[in-house]
């Protein structure tokens, strides 16, 4: 029996924990926002206390983590010191959106149905706590290296952009591994991702009586004026294509639109959030000022307006940096094997933390337990959901290369 052979028995043996282990994750709620994500770190870092594994908390001082529209934060770092050698971090993330509605399931219950887990973060991604920390259980219980590190890092505001998470850690020299690896799918191996810029825009027009609306300015009614032509950029993005396999051209979406006081009133105010994603190609800075002109010229057209731009979040595209190809090669390598399948190394319209650490210079890769697409999983949908036999496989996969990484 070979090493590979032995990892993926041990995974096998442990299996019933390992799932256990995932669907305590899922029983503590960390929705995001509002973003009171420290119990969770809490429970996860006794859990890992309990499978032996010594966990460091780094708990984030209350006013920056309020700066960052959060609650609290705790992020926690595990550190597998085998000898002198390269330092592989492994990132998954545990804040989530709100579950929403339409669930069939409980969002919070971890339910096992037919070998489907359900769950909000059941497949993005406190599955991947589960896969990383049982890759390197494994590891050490069947082969344990003689050099290297393994850190298992576990955050909690991907979904705010991760400045209190992995960039607060990289600032305050808590980690510098030499390569890392993020949450992602099973079936592809992500190099590159778009980036994302988010602004909330507040109309101000003049509140007044419905029974006399031309003593008022109506800012709902402006504000679908400055929206149409913010939509028109979608179709002209279309044109724009990405050099990435996996990524397409750029868009646009409002997600969140409110404004005025009641039925009986010309609302005087009304504001809007929008997410801008953009292609590795793209430069955040002209996109943003694009986006601002438009806005503005927009509001200049209309009598008694104006308008207030405020940007909530850039995140930058990934890019790859080449010192990946050693991880893209043994994930490859090894999920062809296990999965039966070539596995692609490619580009994502999403966003991830991973660009905080190619930004630094750290090479990173974005892989994990999850099906093909993020619409199969139904993350950020009602029932998220996560086959186990992907979980099981991409542990495996995970194990096995991290035993050719170390060596």
């Amino acid at each position: 029996m070979n090493t590979y052979t032995q990892l993926d028995a041990w995974i096998d043996q442990h299996f019933d924990e390992q799932v256990t282990f995932l669907q305590q994750l899922i029983r503590v709620p960390t929705d995001t926002p509002p973003g009171n994500n420290a119990p969770h770190a809490d429970c996860t870092a006794d859990l890992l206390a309990g499978m032996g594994i010594a966990v460091e908390k780094h708990p984030v001082p209350e006013a920056e983590v309020r700066a960052a529209g959060l609650e609290s934060v705790t992020n926690l770092v595990a550190r597998r010191k085998y000898g002198d050698g390269p330092t592989i971090l492994l990132n998954a993330h545990g804040d989530v959106v709100p579950p929403g509605e339409g669930w069939t399931h409980d969002p919070y219950g971890g339910e096992v149905v037919d070998g489907t887990i359900f769950g909000r973060a059941a497949a993005v991604s406190k599955c991947d706590f589960s896969t990383y920390t049982f890759a390197v259980r494994a590891l050490e219980a069947v082969a344990r290296p003689t050099k290297g590190s393994v850190e298992l890092l576990f955050t909690y505001d991907e979904e705010f952009g991760g400045e209190v998470g992995p960039a607060w850690l990289l600032k305050h020299k808590i980690i510098h591994p030499d390569l890392m690896i993020a949450a992602g799918f099973s079936y592809q191996v992500i190099t590159a991702h778009n980036g994302c810029l988010q602004m909330e825009v507040t109309v101000h027009g003049k509140m007044a009586h419905a029974a006399i609306p031309d003593s008022g300015v109506d800012a709902i009614h402006a504000a679908v004026q400055i929206l149409n032509p913010l939509y028109a950029q979608n179709a002209l993005y279309k044109s724009i294509s990405s050099k990435v396999e996996g990524i397409n051209h750029p868009y646009l979406n409002v997600g969140v639109i409110e404004g005025g006081t009641n039925t009986n009133v010309v609302p005087g105010r009304a504001s809007f959030k929008l997410d801008r994603r953009m292609i590795p190609e793209e430069n955040p800075v002209e996109v943003e000022a694009t986006l601002r002109r438009i806005i503005e010229d927009a509001a200049n057209a209309i009598p008694g307006v104006t308008v207030e731009i405020r940007r909530l979040l850039l995140a930058n595209a990934m890019r790859p940096l080449p010192g990946n190809k050693p991880l893209v090669e043994a994930l490859q390598k090894h999920g062809e094997q296990v999965f039966g399948e070539k596995i692609p190394a490619l580009g994502t319209p999403l966003y991830t933390d991973v660009r905080l650490f190619c930004e630094v210079g750290i090479p990173g890769v974005i892989y994990g337990a999850g099906p093909r697409t993020v619409l199969e999983s139904n993350a950020k949908r009602a029932d998220e959901r996560l086959q186990l036999e992907d979980l099981r496989r991409a542990t495996k996969v995970m194990a096995r290369s991290l035993h050719d990484l170390l060596g």
